[in-house]
């Protein structure tokens, strides 16, 4: 990573570890799924103060501070940013074995050379060490970007959404990170949600399309992804609840359509197979124009239906939910298979239990990948299973990569962080073969994701 100031958290368990270590560490990023503000990264302004970084939007903290007792008010409320900083920085000095202990020692370290752990005790100081660094060096997005070596960033995108920040990023020839949107579908495929008519309306509007049927709607879809792809999008993706156990034709699917827009009764049954049609829609676009397909299975949305009417969300009130049948995406894969319209996927599971059949389900079929460990999986043991299973049942050399899925631009040194536990399970798994593990680990800890961007 470029301009190392200080330590990381040291995970490296072995002298082969370390070797492996030293042959990647200084690779650089590319962070295929992120939930960066493209906005933000345009207008580049310098930060005001480490809590602003940390706290401002970051789901994963608030949790955190929630699990401590922390009040509401020092979370998503109106305190005083120190007083949520001081109050973030006691949570975390007691959070032994989260993740999000590491990563922000990690953060602390590279960022600011700041080595003291976080804790009550140490809020102070650190917060007037971290506030000066950020002051001295206008610390910015895209100078933590640079910082951090980052090379490539998708974010995420509606379909919807004009990308006139992205074409104002691309416009900037002072900035040679690229920047661009990934084709985020939720709420295209959740009919069942309030608003669907008003949504299909406004993708109509955004193509310049006329979408008063399922033709037109599906007009409109591909109309938007060319714009996407105009603007450099490759890769897509989609984590809504549930998954499709059945796939509509044609036929079924227009009369579905039509009683959606219309807004009459429409059953369960009917919702179910209308999905099931546009995902394999979409994946017949996306393999077309050579989009990479990114699903992320058994997560459930804003479980705690009081705090999401009073903060809303992306705050913290999801959970991982069962795992989806296994069945379902096998019938959805083998159906795109034969319509020649799988495009490159990449399967996340929030759910560790479902990895195992994951992992055989993507061996299946040639260019089904699996994710890293998502979101509550992140963690150092979540990332060692993932490994394990897929080595032992599929092929290591065929996972894309480290992601950060972060809405920070701090969260870099999660790539450093997954970039040792990688080292670590190729030097324990590989014996004396280092030669071929340092291969596996450019692969896994680079090449593999520069890749995909390049469309090979």
């Amino acid at each position: 990573m470029a301009e190392y100031r200080g330590k990381t958290v040291d995970l490296l368990a072995s002298d082969a570890a370390r070797a492996l270590y030293d042959k990647v560490e200084g690779l650089p990023i590319v962070d295929y799924h992120c939930h960066l503000s493209p906005q933000e990264i345009f207008e580049d302004k310098p930060f005001e103060d480490i809590g602003g970084m940390w706290l401002g939007g970051d789901h994963y903290k608030w949790r955190l501070m929630r699990g401590f007792g922390v009040d509401e008010r020092l979370i998503t409320g109106d305190a005083p940013m120190k007083d949520k900083f001081v109050a973030f920085a006691e949570a975390t000095g007691y959070a032994f074995g989260n993740p999000i202990k590491d990563w922000v020692q990690s953060e602390l370290g590279f960022f600011f050379g700041i080595d003291l752990p976080l804790n009550a005790e140490n809020a102070q100081k650190i917060w007037d060490e971290a506030n000066a660094v950020i002051a001295a060096k206008k610390l910015s997005p895209r100078k933590l970007m640079k910082m951090a070596d980052v090379e490539y960033v998708a974010t995420t995108d509606d379909p919807c959404d004009d990308l006139r920040w992205h074409e104002a990023i691309a416009a900037d020839k002072s900035f040679d990170i690229k920047v661009a949107p990934s084709f985020r579908t939720d709420k295209l495929v959740s009919a069942d949600k309030p608003g669907y008519a008003e949504y299909v309306r406004a993708l109509a509007k955004a193509a310049g399309v006329d979408a008063d049927d399922f033709d037109g709607f599906k007009k409109a879809i591909l109309a938007r992804m060319d714009y996407f792809k105009a603007h450099g999008c490759k890769f897509s993706d989609i984590g809504v609840e549930g998954f499709p156990a059945s796939i509509a034709d044609d036929a079924e699917a227009a009369k579905i359509f039509d009683k959606l827009i219309a807004g009459e009764a429409v059953s369960a049954e009917e919702v179910d197979a209308y999905k099931g049609a546009l995902y394999l829609f979409l994946a017949k676009g996306y393999k077309a124009r050579g989009m990479v397909m990114q699903m992320h299975l058994s997560v459930a949305r804003n479980c705690n239906g009081k705090a999401f009417a009073e903060i809303g969300a992306d705050a913290g009130f999801d959970c991982a939910a069962d795992p989806v049948p296994t069945a379902r995406v096998a019938r959805m894969l083998d159906a795109m298979n034969g319509a020649n319209a799988l495009p490159e996927t990449i399967l996340y599971s929030l759910n560790p239990t479902a990895y195992y059949p994951l992992v055989t389900l993507a061996g299946a079929f040639r260019g089904v990948h699996i994710g890293i460990s998502w979101w509550f999986c992140d963690h150092r043991r979540g990332m060692e299973d993932t490994l394990d299973t897929l080595g032992e049942l599929g092929h290591i050399i065929s996972m894309v990569g480290m992601l950060t899925d972060s809405r920070s631009f701090l969260s870099y040194t999660r790539h450093d962080y997954y970039r040792q536990i990688v080292c670590n399970w190729l030097a324990k798994t590989a014996g004396g073969d280092l030669g071929r593990a340092e291969k596996v680990a450019r692969a896994l800890c680079y090449g593999n994701a520069k890749a995909l961007t390049e469309g090979k």
